[in-house]
């Protein structure tokens, strides 16, 4: 833990109180490690980063907090305490949305944005593989699509209670539904990849959520995947969809992206609550590969 002392609101400045954070998992685990590659320090810096990588670095991105006058908001900031932020950089919590839920803006963010790549559609066969937070939030989102057979396929049995807490469909890899539409892979995994491109159907196109650091990653593109014309293409945040960019700010998918959010369902993503002072100690095991459960939240 590091200790810094907070100046005074700069010109247009308002100083905020830190109410709640999330760990994004897969991202903070490839920074806990040291393992953010040179080739893209850039554009892997967090928005309110202190720091270089690999360390010491003040990460993270999912933050809640409130003004002065009690008004809560989200903004894309590290663990800690207080921060000052413009209020263009903060985007208030619409009303229906509890603060603690809201720590999931960010993912719900990555969520729409791989939605809106992918061209899903009413009536689609959507295959999402990894029942992790991001894969479940696109599931849920695909879900509200009139008519789409949505299923989330993780190997982990865990999640299937998870995920029909969502009233969506779970199989084991084994059992998973192929000749899919769409296929969304969320699982950061070798295994995840190849079982994806095995589950789209002739011509499909496969969304690529994952983001795999330093580590080489094998896509088996042998096979059947140039005869069946398929289409891998990578889906990232920090671009809105090409689909929407012309119309669509940030804010404007950000705003939208909280607005997603109040469904009371989507508190089963949050399943492990841990206080600041305590995260130092907790973050090992929190950030180990493969950890149980889903999104922890951070209390202040």
């Amino acid at each position: 833990m590091r200790q810094e002392r907070l100046p005074a609101p700069g010109e247009g400045e308002v100083r905020l109180r830190t109410l709640w954070t999330a760990l994004s998992r897969g991202t903070e685990r490839l920074v806990f490690h040291g393992r953010v590659p040179d080739a893209v320090a850039d554009r892997m810096r967090a928005p309110a980063q202190g720091g270089e990588f690999s360390f010491p670095v003040k990460y993270g991105y999912c933050a809640v907090a409130e003004t002065e006058d009690g008004t809560p908001v989200f903004a894309l900031q590290p663990h800690q305490e207080a921060f000052n932020a413009a209020p263009a950089a903060l985007c208030p919590l619409p009303e229906g949305l509890p603060p603690r839920r809201a720590v999931l803006a960010a993912n719900m963010e990555t969520a729409l944005n791989a939605v809106w790549d992918s061209g899903a559609g009413p009536g689609d066969r959507i295959a999402v593989v990894g029942g992790g937070v991001v894969g479940l939030l696109v599931a849920h989102l695909c879900a509200g699509l009139p008519e789409a057979e949505v299923q989330v396929i993780d190997r982990d049995p865990a999640r299937a209670g998870t995920a029909q807490g969502l009233d969506l469909a779970f199989a084991l890899p084994e059992a998973a539904t192929p000749d899919a539409d769409i296929v969304v892979h969320a699982s950061a995994s070798e295994a995840g990849l190849s079982l994806a491109l095995s589950l789209a159907g002739e011509e499909a196109g496969i969304v690529e959520l994952s983001w795999y650091g330093d580590a080489p990653v094998a896509a088996p593109l042998g096979l059947a995947f140039h005869a069946r014309r398929l289409r891998l293409v990578a889906s990232q945040v920090g671009a809105v969809a090409a689909s929407r960019r012309p119309r669509w700010s940030h804010r404007r998918r950000l705003a939208k992206a909280l607005d997603l959010l109040r469904d009371p369902r989507l508190d089963a993503l949050l399943t492990e609550e841990v206080a600041f002072d305590d995260l130092p100690a907790a973050l090992p095991r929190l950030l180990e590969p493969g950890a149980p459960g889903l999104c922890t939240v951070i209390r202040y």
